[in-house]
């Protein structure tokens, strides 16, 4: 257990909501709803009155959060030996391309492509112009 929170692994920290933002309220009635054991389809529904924009980026930071979480624990598995290649079954193959250091589709183990993967959605998620963090303050109840 030791090795999945080693931060030179790719187990990052959860991204977190400040308490008092409205990201942080949405947050915390997602967290309710899918705990809840309700129907899925019912649970990811805008809630009225809420900023769709708002509720997809909670959503998409929870989902990294819950991915980084079960990558976390199988990375000590997936070594470049044993996963010599990123692929979703025999007739998948996955390529890694960043148009920077990767300018055309690469081939590479596992374990380097999900390293990559991460960073790129760890780095999309804390891009200000993408994930604003400071959408305002929820007014108290």
């Amino acid at each position: 257990l030791k090795q999945v929170f080693n931060k030179d692994k790719t187990f990052r920290p959860k991204r977190k909501f400040e308490p008092g933002t409205q990201r942080f309220e949405l947050h915390k009635r997602a967290q309710a709803s899918l705990n809840s054991g309700v129907d899925l389809k019912a649970a990811v529904q805008l809630p009225k009155g809420e900023d769709q924009n708002d509720w997809v980026a909670v959503h998409v930071v929870d989902f990294f959060n819950r991915i980084n979480l079960i990558y976390g624990t199988i990375c000590e598995f997936c070594t470049e030996r044993t996963c010599p290649v990123m692929s979703g079954g025999p007739k998948y193959e996955y390529r890694w391309q960043d148009n920077l250091k990767y300018k055309k589709p690469t081939a590479l183990p596992a374990p380097q492509y999900m390293n990559l993967l991460m960073d790129w959605i760890e780095m999309q998620i804390n891009n200000e112009n993408i994930f604003p963090t400071r959408v305002g303050k929820c007014e108290e109840e």
